[in-house]
């Protein structure tokens, strides 16, 4: 993936910014002559008309439209209404915007000027397709080439090179693949929202729809109330003060902002018994269920592990429960560091929608929230130290031990991060079992946890730090009465 320092970043943070000062000050009245001021600031690419298509597939995915699924030929102020008078959360999903997608050139493996055609000729001799042969330099037939790696690997001065496709190098499941036209394409059906692409393509052409508008359409109902529901990978995100963070949600319009750290309390009472029952079964082992990308790669990647995924529900799940027990008629709005929550709310009638830390950065910029400024608030409930951990690779398998003391005989392993690697890796669990004896599966799609989600706005070390401050505060949850 991109290193978090790149300029497609910033370019994408201030167009998700101008999309939503747009709708705040005169409701997209303006977009048209936002999108031209964007696309003249903006040139780093090869020709005005590639930015003008990248800034209106930009401002569309802002606006909540898959870019895959809008007729090139409408406009935006077309559009803008339409995004307007929407009365439910658009379907969620990765696009790619066509005319930004550099059509990069398929994987491949070829020689550089390093070569120096050696006697040992490693690269030829390991070649089980024969697609190598060195004269004075070496020649890869690139029709024979199954793309293995095994000459690069074995090249000692390192003069193969390995030339890829960064989105579809980053997809752990291949669902991203090229066109007729050589540019990518995603089958929304095989993707599992994890982000990968999004955080890989050089040229900012892969984007998310985002529920921004939906959602600040609701807060500026004064019939509505609206109510944040906030993940533990919150703590960072916005500045060392959580309280000053919750008094901006509230300034940006939510009536309450609820954390979802007191929703995976129940996750961790009901999964560690549901595990303890499991193994008394005879189950060979259990798999976490909190992370929705892993959960939709067992449906439709790897269906043979599905049986093993545990049935209790997500923080994100016992949340909604809480919100909507509280606010019958409210709104609720997941915000977090995930795309994957997005087709977890789909089936859940208590979700209404779902923002990333990205989308709500966008509107503190946009309506000139200074968090700094704000007198610090808090949350109603108050969540423990082990369920605060839950955005951390390690988190959750850790909070379901520490209600098992006693109760069952506990060896967790840990994927952390998803990739190709690792998802033929649950397919072999799922025949083999776990390796080492485990009996316990937490896996976290992004390297490092939630903190590292592709929705998120700080550095994951650094939010690491700040979320492990703020979890040592907390209570262990043997101390709380949750019911």
């Amino acid at each position: 993936m991109l290193p978090a320092k790149n300029y497609v970043s910033p370019v994408r943070a201030e167009i998700m910014k101008r999309v939503a000062k747009s709708f705040m000050e005169n409701e997209f009245s303006d977009i048209n002559a936002v999108a031209e001021e964007l696309a003249q600031g903006q040139t780093a690419r090869r020709n005005p008309e590639a930015e003008k298509a990248a800034v209106k597939g930009q401002i569309l995915a802002a606006m909540g439209f898959l870019a895959q699924e809008v007729d090139a030929t409408r406009g935006l102020d077309e559009m803008a209404r339409e995004a307007l008078a929407r009365t439910k959360a658009p379907r969620a999903g990765l696009s790619v915007i066509k005319g930004a997608c550099n059509a990069c050139r398929a994987k491949m493996f070829e020689v550089t000027p390093m070569c120096q055609a050696c006697v040992a000729r490693p690269c030829e001799a390991n070649c089980a397709k024969k697609a190598i042969t060195v004269t004075d330099k070496a020649f890869i037939e690139q029709d024979k080439c199954i793309k293995c790696g095994l000459c690069a690997t074995n090249c000692p001065y390192g003069a193969i090179h390995k030339s890829v496709v960064p989105c579809e190098e980053a997809c752990p499941v291949n669902a991203i693949s090229k066109d007729a036209e050589g540019r990518e394409q995603i089958d929304i059906e095989k993707c599992v929202s994890c982000g990968k692409c999004l955080q890989s393509c050089p040229f900012g052409a892969i984007v998310y729809n985002s529920q921004m508008v939906d959602v600040l359409n609701a807060i500026k109902n004064p019939a509505k109330k609206v109510v944040a529901m906030v993940a533990p990978a919150i703590l960072g995100q916005f500045g060392n003060d959580l309280g000053k963070v919750i008094a901006a949600y509230k300034a940006l319009g939510f009536d309450d902002v609820i954390e979802v750290a007191y929703g995976a309390e129940y996750t961790s009472k009901y999964e560690s018994a549901e595990f303890a029952e499991r193994m008394e079964e005879g189950a060979p082992f259990m798999t976490t269920s909190c992370c929705p990308a892993y959960v939709k790669t067992t449906q439709v990647h790897v269906p043979e592990i599905a049986k093993f995924v545990s049935n209790t529900g997500s923080p994100m799940y016992y949340t909604a429960e809480i919100a909507k027990k509280r606010y019958p008629d409210a709104v609720t709005v997941f915000v977090g560091p995930c795309l994957a929550k997005r087709i977890e709310a789909e089936n859940n009638p208590n979700v209404d929608y779902v923002l990333v830390f990205a989308d709500i950065q966008a509107m503190f910029e946009a309506k000139g929230v200074d968090i700094n400024a704000l007198d610090a608030s808090a949350f109603a409930d108050e969540a423990s130290t082990q369920s605060r951990r839950y955005a951390i690779s390690g988190g959750v398998a850790a909070a379901v031990a520490n209600l098992l003391e006693g109760k069952a005989d506990y060896r967790p392993y840990a994927i952390n991060g998803l990739n190709k690697d690792n998802v033929k890796a649950l397919k072999k669990y799922a025949l083999k079992g776990l390796d080492d004896g485990c009996n316990m599966l937490e896996v976290m799609c992004c390297e490092g946890g939630c903190i590292a989600g592709p929705g998120c706005v700080s550095m994951p070390k650094k939010a690491a730090v700040v979320l492990e401050k703020y979890a040592a505060e907390g209570k262990n949850q043997k101390e709380l009465e949750i019911h």
